[in-house]
């Protein structure tokens, strides 16, 4: 196996932090909702909102799961690099290792997300159908 060098964790600084970006985007983008949600709530405790809020709080927590891991995998990248300046080989490609996981589990919990998100709008496209009936 080669050697891992500075510039192998370094990489995934700029991609990381991209992705943190548009973690946080959709973090502010959820504030909103649920602030709208709120007020709709209060003046209309139907159905459809309910299921939208229900789906939003899965959402909000999936995206909390994203950024902790998302940061950790960050984090672990920035312990290789001084693992790898103070010549700790072995122990630097195991951490390594494990920040790049951190980053597949964010990814794939993004994934989830997504698949969430898709169900939110269906429930606003059925409750357009339901009402131009």
């Amino acid at each position: 196996m080669e050697q891992l060098t500075l510039t192998t964790p370094a990489l995934l600084f700029s991609a990381i932090s991209l992705i943190m970006l548009a973690y946080t985007n959709r973090f502010l983008a959820y504030a909103a909702v649920v602030r709208n949600l709120h007020d709709m709530y209060k003046k209309d405790q139907n159905q459809v909102l309910i299921r939208q809020i229900k789906n939003l709080r899965q959402r909000l927590y999936l995206t909390r799961a994203m950024q902790i891991f998302g940061i950790s995998s960050l984090l672990l990248c920035v312990l290789t690099m001084f693992l790898i300046y103070i010549e700790q080989h072995v122990i630097a490609v195991w951490v390594f290792g494990v920040a790049l996981i951190l980053l597949i589990i964010s990814l794939a919990l993004l994934i989830r997300e997504i698949q969430i998100s898709v169900e939110a709008l269906e429930h606003h496209l059925s409750d357009l159908e339901n009402k131009s009936k």
